[in-house]
């Protein structure tokens, strides 16, 4: 599943041909992703204007001049492409012959910023919905969410308090969409090596006795942060289905310090460290048992 910096990654890739246009006409090629459309999804949106198009978590909103917000999620597969038209909203020959090849592309938004954005979910773990901008914060989706791990709110005190007297594995804390939303796997991984930190280590012993963050929460804060804007700056990592919206691949994967690389040594400097596989509440864990205590 794409993880947050392939989303920003997307969200950026987006902007350009969805931010300040409207949507002059939508393809809705089936009635259901992940699950139902709304109801009237193309008629609600053609003829609106996309003011904003943010992302939250793992999710995209686009903020619509009809007061509502466009809200998407890629799932396992999905992706968007943005495609040129000409000067009169027709696509070349081969883009048309492409599209209609492609059982998979599901929604397309004919923009009218000369731009047609195919979004394509080969296994329809994607959704969108249409949700009203007053009820967006209290929405199911959204209302449970914690802080964004690139905003201000995420520091060392906010760790050290939302882990206080938790004695699951940090690993865990971590993947708390409650506490910080929009962590996965792969990231979580790489930000623990980063600080030096076991991914078995409870979660409360981020701070220190008197409730304060200690040096671990500390190193902790800086590795998330670093290791996912590292990963926006790299495009995000290709490993199965993502890409960007203009078709080409993400290169943080190239960078990986621990993720998928069980049996190979630790690339910390003089660490002499072998990266181990186990495996946490049913999902992998790559670490180095050596330098992450």
């Amino acid at each position: 599943m794409p993880e947050l910096p392939e989303v920003e990654t997307v969200r950026r890739g987006l902007e350009g041909a969805l931010v300040g246009a409207r949507f002059e006409r939508v393809e809705q090629r089936r009635p259901n992703l992940r699950f139902p459309f709304p109801e009237r999804f193309g008629e609600r949106l053609e003829g609106v204007r996309m003011a904003a198009l943010e992302r939250r978590a793992k999710y995209l909103l686009g903020r619509l001049d009809s007061g509502d917000v466009l809200a998407m999620h890629l799932g396992m597969s999905g992706r968007f492409t943005v495609h040129q038209t000409n000067s009169s909203g027709h696509a070349n020959p081969d883009a048309i012959a492409a599209d209609r090849g492609d059982a998979h592309d599901h929604v397309v938004f004919h923009m009218s910023s000369n731009t047609r954005v195919v979004y394509n979910d080969v296994r329809r773990f994607g959704f969108m919905d249409l949700i009203g901008e007053t009820d967006l914060g209290q929405h199911k989706l959204f209302r449970g969410l914690g802080v964004e791990p690139l905003s201000d709110d995420l520091t060392p005190a906010f760790m050290a308090g939302a882990f206080a007297n938790k004695q699951t594995p940090l690993k865990a804390a971590l993947l708390d969409q409650k506490l910080i939303a929009g962590l996965g796997n792969i990231y979580v991984c790489e930000a623990l090596h980063r600080a030096g930190l076991s991914p078995e280590r409870a979660a409360a012993s981020l701070a220190k006795s008197t409730g304060g963050p200690g040096v671990r929460a500390n190193r902790l804060t800086e590795a998330v942060k670093s290791v996912l804007a590292d990963a926006i700056a790299a495009g995000g990592s290709s490993l199965k289905d993502y890409q960007h919206a203009d078709g080409s691949l993400g290169y943080f994967q190239h960078s990986f310090a621990v993720y998928g690389r069980e049996g190979q040594n630790c690339p910390r400097a003089a660490c002499r460290g072998t990266i181990q596989r186990i495996v946490q509440s049913g999902r992998s864990t790559f670490f180095c048992a050596r330098c992450q205590r």
